[in-house]
């Protein structure tokens, strides 16, 4: 799997949906390995999109596309100043990954000295998180350039979550999970209130 990390300020929010809908009815049945996108706007503006493909080549090919061009063009006119993109390569999931039937979805942004060993952790820790944080659907890690990553953890409701995250965390997973946190460094949290949650259709 292909992410790619779409991110920037919002000017215009209803026609920023207008386009993303848009590109849902028209240009998605052409997108050849599309897998989904997890989008959303956080309280600040920030807008933020997760594009899933196949393949690093299948989201290149998407970019090519004639009407892809024509669509951003008129898109980023809903923006306020500059759009980054964040071509993340190595994506990895846990517990059932990301999901449409999800609430509310977090999504940590950061730089970490060891992104194999944070995959591994989830991975371990994932099956035993769930037993007690059964609102906490599953996620995906992904990594861009040498050392950044973002991570997206789906969740029921974004209620259960805030009353959940209270809780002693069991002392057989605890070291798992602050061996996690020491690794993640400074985090940057952006949530998804409502989140915009698109998969392709088999």
């Amino acid at each position: 799997m292909f992410i790619q990390v779409i991110q920037g300020k919002v000017a215009d929010e209803a026609g920023l949906r207008r386009s993303m809908d848009r590109w849902k009815e028209e240009l998605q049945p052409g997108a050849i390995g599309y897998l989904g996108t997890t989008s959303g706007t956080c309280e600040d503006g920030t807008f933020v999109a997760l594009a899933r493909f196949e393949s690093e080549e299948a989201a290149r090919r998407n970019s090519r596309r004639a009407e892809q061009g024509a669509w951003w063009a008129e898109t980023a006119k809903c923006f306020d100043g500059e759009v980054t993109f964040m071509d993340c390569p190595s994506v990895s999931t846990w517990l059932a990954g990301g999901s449409d039937q999800a609430g509310f979805v977090q999504i940590m942004e950061g730089h970490t000295s060891d992104a194999n060993r944070m995959r591994e952790l989830l991975n371990q820790a994932g099956e035993r998180i769930h037993e007690f944080r059964p609102e906490i659907i599953g996620g995906t890690f992904a990594t861009y350039g040498d050392d950044g990553y973002v991570e997206a953890i789906y969740f029921t409701s974004e209620t259960e979550a805030r009353e959940h995250e209270k809780m002693a965390i069991p002392d057989d997973i605890r070291p798992l999970l602050e061996e996690e946190q020491r690794l993640s460094g400074e985090v940057t949290y952006l949530d998804l209130h409502q989140p915009m949650l698109v998969s392709a259709s088999r």
